[in-house]
């Protein structure tokens, strides 16, 4: 870092993030992302430098009620979540194609392995949050692929026949070209 970069901060990070210890990082004070259906806010090497080279990343997620996070996966990345406030349903499928679904509590620990398709949604009255752990120091969005752009690239013909259903139904689909990340249920 350079003098001026170690008396003043980090040009590259807002000045709210920098602080005089490269160890701490204000994560709380770090604009949201946000969704329909809640935020996140993430630390990793593009705007917590020490982390560059560590492997490490983590993420805050804030889901409200009938909040989700898009069933996805990590190919290059396993993931462990803590739950900090609400209750999280999860559902993961695992490279072997057995699935579970339970519900996971404050203080509760979740470990999703590098490349099973996962999710959680909350379907409390109350905001869930929770705090995610990677072993992967890049943005989460850079190792994180979506089933909703994963299936809308697929073609409807291809996808009849794999559900067995008229073509139609996924000749309606709407087109993905990127993660939802998180999203609300719709009201029923």
């Amino acid at each position: 870092m350079t003098d001026d970069a170690a008396r003043f901060g980090d040009p590259r990070l807002p000045a709210e993030l920098n602080t005089a210890q490269p160890h701490l990082f204000h994560l709380g004070a770090l604009a949201p992302q946000t969704f329909d259906g809640g935020d996140l806010r993430q630390a990793h090497e593009g705007n917590f430098p020490i982390l560059t080279g560590q492997q490490a990343s983590v993420v805050m997620v804030t889901l409200q009620p009938g909040g989700i996070r898009e069933p996805h996966w990590h190919p290059s990345a396993w993931e462990i979540n803590v739950i900090t406030s609400g209750v999280a349903t999860w559902t993961l499928l695992d490279p072997m194609g057995h699935s579970e679904t339970f519900d996971a509590h404050v203080g509760d620990v979740v470990f999703a392995p590098q490349g099973s398709l996962h999710y959680f949604e909350n379907k409390g009255p109350d905001d869930l949050k929770l705090l995610i752990v990677f072993n992967a120091s890049t943005a989460e969005g850079k190792d994180d692929i979506g089933i909703g752009a994963s299936i809308s690239k697929l073609p409807p013909d291809v996808l009849s026949a794999v559900f067995g259903v008229p073509t139609e139904t996924f000749a309606k689909f709407k087109k993905i070209n990127e993660s939802v990340t998180i999203l609300r249920r719709p009201q029923t």
